[in-house]
Order: structure tokens, then sequence, then C-alpha cells
């Protein structure tokens, strides 16, 4: 009776102290997780950059410093250069533009033109657009007291909005600087990223599932930007070549939409309507309309080109992907969400076609070929199977 009990309860401790065990192990790691949490997005975002940025590195390896860490400060600053420049001028036309529109609005000396007559026959919002600009043209005093309580509103979000854009710009820079520190360390971090990935699927998959994280995120990275980049010179060309107020200005808001993954139409349909109702239904701005209307549209063109290359996944599955993840986790998720569906998506068809081994074939063939009164036939009530003989 005691060597018939002593395997029980071995078996029963030993689930103990795995139990404990695990337990262990998974309080720690949430409490690292909650140490790590405030931390996150900075890592990411700085992983995100360090992984876009690199080849820009590797090219210049040995050309200008012959150290990693040289180089890849070299690259970070100019960066954040190149980042910093344009929103110091942007933010200093922002300040000069509010401080002359309020000296116009305290001198009394802003008048809006009358709309023209054509504008209500305009269909749908034709009427309802004539007099609201008539009354701005006509007293814009009672249009202000009108629209009080939504230009408080509109002023409260757009500062809101402006604060958020300078909080992301520190972090932007932030983790650029990170970014730097991966990269001067980036054969350690790329052995590492092989070896977890080696650990967790397996020495065969482990490399190529690295190699295809690494590609999908400098796909969506330069196939994202590069797209708004080129949106942008399209659009900004045509705003600045018909001589569009702030041309500038709207061509980086389209550039900021772009990387958003928002239509640029919602720049370019209200400056349409700017310029017919300004100059009129003439034949130089309705080329100049259709002209911008495609180039808002031209994203649809260009990211079946632009955003899968060099990523061994159907290029649909990018695209899903970087829109899925916008949806679900933001801008962040627009890097997120194509990796771990292209992840998936390899998994999934390596199991599909993993050939099933030759010791099951074999054991299958076998059991096929016994016959049946040798393993006897079932009983109906579902006991031991009644013998052949």
């Amino acid at each position: 009776m005691q060597q018939a009990r002593f395997p029980v309860a071995t078996v029963s401790r030993t689930a103990i102290d795995i139990l404990i065990r695990f337990g262990l192990i998974a309080l720690l790691a949430v409490f690292c997780f909650q140490i790590f949490r405030p931390f996150l997005n900075l890592m990411m975002w700085s992983l995100i950059l360090a992984i876009t940025l690199y080849p820009l590195q590797t090219r210049l390896r040995g050309k200008v410093f012959a150290g990693e860490g040289r180089t890849a400060t070299l690259i970070i600053v100019l960066v954040i250069a190149i980042v910093m420049v344009p929103t110091y001028l942007l933010g200093v036309a922002l300040i000069e533009s509010v401080e002359h529109a309020m000296a116009i609005a305290k001198s009394g000396e802003f008048h809006v033109p009358p709309p023209a007559e054509s504008v209500a026959g305009w269909p749908v919002v034709g009427q309802r657009l004539y007099d609201f600009w008539l009354l701005a043209a006509t007293d814009a005093t009672a249009l202000a007291q009108k629209l009080a309580p939504q230009i408080k509103a509109a002023s409260v979000t757009v500062l809101g909005a402006v604060g958020g854009v300078g909080i992301g710009l520190l972090v932007f820079v932030g983790a650029l600087i990170i970014a730097g520190i991966f990269m001067a360390y980036g054969e350690a971090g790329e052995r590492s990223a092989v070896q977890i990935m080696s650990r967790i699927s397996g020495p065969e998959r482990g490399p190529r599932i690295a190699s295809l994280c690494t590609a999908t995120v400098r796909a969506v990275a330069q196939g994202v930007v590069g797209i708004a980049f080129i949106q942008m010179l399209l659009i900004g060309i045509g705003f600045i070549v018909k001589g569009v107020p702030g041309a500038g200005l709207l061509a980086l808001a389209v550039l900021l939409l772009g990387i958003m993954q928002l239509p640029a139409t919602l720049i370019t349909i209200p400056v349409i309507l700017y310029v017919f109702a300004t100059e009129g239904m003439s034949a130089m701005n309705v080329v100049f309309a259709v002209y911008v209307f495609i180039a808002g549209l031209a994203d649809n063109v260009l990211k079946p080109l632009l955003l899968g290359r060099g990523v061994d996944v159907p290029m649909p599955v990018v695209l899903i992907g970087a829109l899925g993840g916008m949806v679900t986790g933001g801008v962040i998720g627009l890097f997120i969400g194509p990796i771990a569906l292209a992840v998936g998506y390899q998994l999934f068809w390596q199991w599909v076609e993993d050939p099933v081994p030759q010791a099951y074939l074999e054991v299958g063939r076998e059991e096929d070929n016994v016959p049946v009164e040798a393993v006897g036939r079932p009983r109906a009530d579902g006991n031991a199977p009644v013998s052949g003989g």
C-alpha cells in the first residue's frame, strides 16, 4: 500500500511545486510590466525609428565615422534638425498669423466680401452657405454673437490639439535619442532579436520571423511617410501655382493627414470650394479642381505599389494590418498591426504547408490494414469491443 501511494504523493507534490513556481513567475512578469508600462509607447517608437533608420547607418558606416556610436549620433542629430527647423518656422508663422488677425480685428478693417449670386444655386448647401456668408459680410458682430459657443469650444479644442502636438514632439525627440542608442548596438540587437524569435518559434522559423518583422516595419514606415510626402508635393505644387493663400501650411497639413492615414480630401475639397467661391467657375479653375482632387486620391494608387515592397507577405495583408492597427491602436498601431498580421499569416501558411511526419503516416497505414476482427467490433452500449472470435 505504501509503494502504491508514493508515486501519487510525489506527482501531487511536483504539481504543487510547478504551480507555485508558475505563479511566482507570473507575478514577477506582471510587476515588471507595471513598472515598464509608462515607457511602453516611448520604447516602441524608439524601436520603430531604430529599425527604420538603421539601413542608413549601415550605408554611412566607415564613410564619415568609424564607430557605430558616432554614426548613429550624426544621423539622430540630422533627423532632429530636419524635424525641428520646419516645426520652428511653422510655429513662428502661426504666431505671426494670429497676431496679424488680432490686429485686424481690433482695428475694424476686416471686411468679408459679399458672396456671388451663383453660390445660392449650389446643390444641397448653396442657400445655407449663401445666407451664412451674407450675414458675415453685412453684420459680423451678430455672426460672432451667434457663433460664440461654437467659437469657444473650437478654441479649447485647438489649444488642446496644440498642446498635444507639443507633447508629441517632445516624445518624438526622446524616441529619436533612444533610437540612436539602439542603433549604436545594432548588430548585437539583431542577434538578440534572432535568438528571442528562435527560442519562441524554433531555430528554423526564428530568423525568418525576425527578418519579416524588420522588413514590415521598414515597408510601412517608408511606404506611409513616402506616400504622404509624394502626395504633399503633388497637392502643394497645385496650391502654389494657383496662388492659394497659405499654400505651404496647407501642404504641411496634407503631409500630416497622410501620416495619420486620413484622406487628403479633407484639405483639397474646402480649397476647391474656396477657389470657386472667390474666382467663379472658369476653365482654369475647373482644371485646378480636377488636378487637386485626383492628387488627393493618389494614395489609393500608391499604397498598393509601395506599402508592401520588400515584405514576403501579400500587400493586402500589410494594408489591412496598417488600417486595422491605426483604428485600434492609433498611430503606433499603424506599425504593430501589419507586423502581427504578417507574422500570423506566415505562421498559418507554414502550418498548412508543413508535411505530416512519416511516422504518423506509417502508423495510420498500419491501423488501416488491421482487420476489424483483430481489434473487435464495438458494442452497442459503448463499452469494451466484442472480440471477433
